[in-house]
């Protein structure tokens, strides 16, 4: 495992699951902590990483929306086994700018556009058919015309100040790497025992 800044090891690793697995290989699952300090976990999609963070969008009146903006505290877990890694990425949680998340849901689908108006992420429905009426209701809405995102349909860049890469190895001798960013604004990488 090569000891390059975090952020570049990070999309060497998902380009090469990528190449061998292309079907959500940008899957991770987000960790956020709900009332009481209970721990609550689901899988999101990375749609954006740079420099600044790793970047997902979701219903900000959500659970998790909630549970970020109660505690903006999180973390994410990328898991590859045709490669026999993890990913694992802990920091902060911020909302996307406007202009980015626009910039975004106009790449959406536009079948995607009406579920996330039609569907209040995290409500209780009364099942398939009161989500379905709800798409129905959306597109008559908007007729043919562009969908605008909707004011709950946010972006959530979470800044990284901690790296955990570990690879798989023969006999539970794994390497296990881990990136902190110290005060000055370095990550230090540090080999941990597997």
């Amino acid at each position: 495992m090569s000891e390059v800044e975090p952020f570049r090891q990070l999309e060497a690793w998902l380009e090469e699951a990528k190449a061998a697995q292309p079907f959500w290989a940008d899957a991770m699952v987000l960790a956020t902590t709900g009332p009481g300090g209970a721990p609550a976990a689901r899988a999101v999609l990375l749609r954006g990483l740079d420099e600044r963070g790793l970047v997902f969008y979701t219903d900000g009146e959500s659970r998790k929306g909630a549970e970020l903006a109660n505690d903006p505290r999180a973390a994410l877990v990328f898991l590859w086994p045709s490669h026999e890694r993890q990913a694992r990425v802990e920091g902060a949680v911020e909302a996307v700018s406007g202009q980015e998340t626009d910039a975004y849901w106009a790449g959406r689908p536009r079948g995607s556009q009406l579920s996330a108006w039609a569907s209040h992420q995290s409500q209780v429905v009364s099942g398939r058919e009161e989500l379905e009426a709800g798409v129905a209701e959306v597109a008559e809405r908007f007729g043919g015309g562009p969908v605008p995102r909707p004011p709950r349909w946010v972006g959530f860049r979470l800044v990284p100040v901690t790296f955990e890469f570990w690879q798989g190895r023969p006999d539970r001798l794994h390497d296990r790497v881990r990136h902190r960013l110290d005060q000055g604004g370095v990550w230090r990488a540090e080999w941990l025992a597997p």
